[in-house]
């Protein structure tokens, strides 16, 4: 019995992969949708870090925000999370080590890179609406330059009230789908009233 090679290009095809980056929602470009006076948008290029302080090791240069709010900080956009946690934001920064970035410009402190294990959508609007439907919260408690976390349809969720007209909402990356079918149920709804 002889064996014949496999010519270089069968060889090839047989073991490369399509690495096309995509966006939580499955396409090569960001979902965008418009009802009404309301915008949802997927927001890939933001790059997200966690970042804890250690105990007794020094805080980083940078005015972190208070429970319940988020601060543009030298680090990036802080999102209080947890006693001595926080999420940070990098916009633009999604496609860098950017977790790497903020654990040089925080040492002694714990950062994990998280870009890949959450979604962001970006809705404006009269968002006080969807805030009273979506996550029955009055909205004088979620005023801008607050964040909370919370639930959307039973997904937990990290509300970032960014504008009186704009809310950020992160979720997990492997409930993006979902998610965004809530989002865009209730925004039709609230469109059709």
């Amino acid at each position: 019995m002889s064996l014949r090679p496999i010519s270089s290009t069968l060889r090839e095809s047989a073991f490369v992969t399509d690495l096309t980056p995509t966006c939580a929602l499955g396409a090569t470009t960001p979902r965008s949708l418009r009802l009404g006076a309301f915008g949802l948008t997927e927001c890939p290029e933001v790059a997200l870090a966690s970042l804890a302080l250690r105990r007794d090791a020094p805080r980083p240069d940078a005015t972190l925000p208070e429970a319940g709010f988020w601060a543009e900080t030298a680090l990036g956009t802080a999102l209080w999370t947890g006693p001595d946690q926080w999420m940070i934001e990098g916009p633009g920064l999604a496609d860098t080590d950017f977790a790497a970035q903020v654990a040089h410009r925080a040492p002694g402190c714990s950062v994990t890179d998280q870009t890949d294990g959450w979604v962001l959508f970006d809705l404006s609007g009269p968002v006080e609406r969807v805030l009273e439907r979506a996550v029955n919260l009055d909205p004088a408690r979620l005023a801008p330059g607050q964040a909370l976390r919370s639930v959307i349809d039973h997904m937990p969720v990290l509300l970032v009230r960014r504008a009186p007209d704009r809310l950020g909402i992160w979720g997990m990356r492997s409930s993006a789908e979902s998610l965004w079918h809530a989002l865009e149920r209730m925004l039709a709804h609230l469109s059709a009233r």
